[in-house]
């Protein structure tokens, strides 16, 4: 997250403890969280403070009679302050609508709040806001106590490993918080990233760096008139050892007609998380082709702390 917020946002990080258990996909409360410092980070542009905290609640009946979203019982609820710009009455009421964005034109998709509602809808949680210009935003992410047979149903993951690697990618993607996700999760996996936000971008990062590059990461649909797909091969014509890994919310062949994956490529559907990314960049670096492996969506949710 402080790669995310940058130097000039101060970080605070204050956990509840004792919390109860949630049915959550860890990855998705990932997401959440890093869109959710996006989000307050563009609101501070001259800096400012960011405050993440959790803490257990009990829902009264009386308060979902004042709350129409709100659910009686334990809940996790996780806080997001900012000390950024703050919003107005209209703006706060439509902020989860998707493709609503106050940023300018090619700075944003006005998707990132309107994604973390549909993970919190999808986990049974809702969201509160509060706001007020020019003193910041806060957000509330309230999350269901998970049941006791859910907890006592949960068993240790797979335990499935996922390898690590030295090698280098090449991340093209113009979704600017995608794109510093993926290299925030891939250099927890000690990759070396060169990044870029178009095809034509990522081009002249290849012709300085080519040598180096053992994989492209690219985006299917993306702007300046090249796609991943008119990318990737450019690339391998020059190095068709090189692996590619294509990434998109739309199938292979709805993006790219009667698409078919060529040698050494491969495919990873979004959304994902970051276990997902990890592991299906290690599969496509080692060639291994597992027909769940890189199409799969998210697992169900499982009960986390």
């Amino acid at each position: 997250l402080n790669r995310i917020l940058g130097e000039d946002i101060a970080l605070d990080v204050n956990l509840g403890k004792n919390l109860p258990f949630i049915n959550a996909d860890s990855g998705m409360m990932e997401l959440t969280i890093i869109n959710m410092a996006c989000n307050s980070r563009d609101a501070m542009p001259k800096g400012g403070s960011l405050i993440i905290g959790t803490s257990s609640v009990e829902i009264s009946p009386a308060y979902v009679m004042q709350h129409p979203k709100a659910k009686p019982g334990r809940h996790v609820c996780l806080t997001v302050t900012d000390s950024g710009s703050g919003m107005d009455p209209e703006t706060l009421r439509r902020i989860f609508e998707p493709f609503f964005t106050t940023k300018e034109v090619g700075k944003g998709t006005g998707l990132g709040l309107a994604t973390v509602y549909g993970i919190i809808d999808q986990h049974r949680g809702w969201i509160e806001v509060v706001s007020q210009l020019r003193k910041g935003t806060t957000f509330k992410i309230f999350l269901p106590e998970a049941d006791k047979d859910s907890v006592k149903a949960v068993e240790e993951a797979s335990g499935r490993v996922i390898g690590r690697g030295k090698e280098t990618i090449l991340l093209v993607e113009d979704e600017v918080v995608l794109r510093e996700l993926a290299r925030a999760v891939l250099e927890e996996y000690d990759y070396k990233i060169l990044e870029a936000g178009s095809g034509v971008q990522a081009v002249k990062v290849w012709e300085k760096h080519k040598n180096e590059i053992d994989m492209l990461l690219t985006d299917m649909v993306m702007p300046e008139g090249m796609t991943g797909r008119e990318l990737a091969e450019k690339l391998q014509a020059e190095k068709p050892e090189m692996k590619v890994l294509y990434s998109s919310g739309y199938s292979p062949d709805v993006v790219g007609g009667c698409f078919k994956l060529p040698e050494n490529s491969f495919f990873l559907a979004k959304p994902y998380h970051p276990p997902m990314l990890a592991q299906a960049v290690r599969e496509c670096l080692d060639n291994v082709r597992r027909p769940h492996a890189v199409e799969d969506k998210a697992s169900p949710a499982s009960p986390a702390a």
